[in-house]
């Protein structure tokens, strides 16, 4: 298991109690519109895989609706999930780390958690999405807009493991990887800490 993993787990587990609460602070975060976006564009009984899935709060909406399977390195997180989103499967695994076979899916959602991954290994990781999909199948995402190198630094109390890249590349990194984007939008909100951005980008596997 490498740092960059043990800190992650370790920090949402430490946070997952108290992460609800402070989600719940937030002012602006667009992520119910954009999930119900992507939901307008799936079939009935559509297979979503949701990872980073958190307490579960994201997955519940898709799970409302569709076969959803969500993926969360902490298993805190993972308890509360199992609570709050009974219809959904979960699994306890890094995303980077995981495997399935092609065309498994119909969507996969990754809302605020790619930036958990090294950022030298965004590329790889979004053609593994690719992989996943069935064709005509959508991702959603939510990317960093500033960017950084990989770094681990102390966030809301907690170490925590961070890497990205500006708005520009992440659009250039989702389209490299062979995905037609249908909508690149920078949206701004206010955290508890302070206002903040990121880029949503929700694109399609072309058939």
């Amino acid at each position: 298991m490498t740092d960059r993993r043990r800190t992650v787990e370790a920090g949402y587990d430490v946070l997952a109690d108290t992460f609800g609460a402070w989600n719940a602070r937030i002012e602006g975060d667009p992520w119910a519109r954009f999930v119900d976006e992507l939901a307008l564009r799936l079939p009935d009984g559509a297979r979503v895989l949701d990872l980073g899935c958190g307490d579960g709060s994201k997955t519940g909406r898709l799970a409302d609706r569709f076969d959803a399977v969500g993926v969360d390195v902490s298993e805190r997180q993972l308890e509360l999930a199992r609570a709050n989103a009974p219809g959904a499967t979960f699994v306890h695994a890094d995303l980077t780390e995981l495997q399935f076979p092609d065309a498994t899916f119909d969507a996969v959602t990754a809302l605020y958690s790619i930036m958990h991954a090294p950022r030298d290994e965004h590329s790889a990781l979004l053609a593994r999405f690719r992989g996943w999909l069935k064709p005509g199948g959508h991702l959603l995402l939510s990317m960093s807009t500033v960017g950084g190198p990989d770094r681990f630094e102390v966030w809301l109390g907690v170490e925590m493991f961070f890497s990205g890249f500006d708005a520009e590349t992440n659009g250039r990194v989702v389209r490299d990887a062979g995905f037609e984007v249908l909508v690149e939008e920078v949206v701004r909100m206010h955290q508890p800490e302070g206002d903040t951005a990121f880029l949503w980008v929700l694109a399609r596997n072309p058939e």
